[in-house]
């Protein structure tokens, strides 16, 4: 399912224009967004939740010539599933 076929999806089932779906997509995940950038985690309860998680900085090698490379840190998005999201796909 792609970001449309979601719009849609939302228009359909809770019977929204898809306008006024597409609004509530946006702001949901810029909802989402702006909390993970302040290092705060997003609970939805039965879904799952969304956590930042830090990575070191750490040294790699360039396959294609063999040097070495520092990849610097960085925090990942990370998405733990439900325990309800679980048992609706079991």
């Amino acid at each position: 399912m792609n970001r449309s076929e979601l719009v849609a999806a939302v228009a359909g089932n809770g019977g929204f224009s898809k306008d006024d779906a597409e609004k509530m997509v946006d702001c949901l995940l810029t909802a989402i967004a702006d909390a993970l950038k302040q290092g705060d985690e997003v609970r939805l309860q039965g879904f799952g939740t969304f956590t930042v998680a830090a990575r070191a900085a750490k040294q790699a090698r360039n396959p294609r010539t063999g040097e070495t490379v520092t990849v610097a840190a960085s925090r990942q998005p990370k998405f733990k599933a439900g325990k309800a999201l679980k048992d609706a796909l079991n």
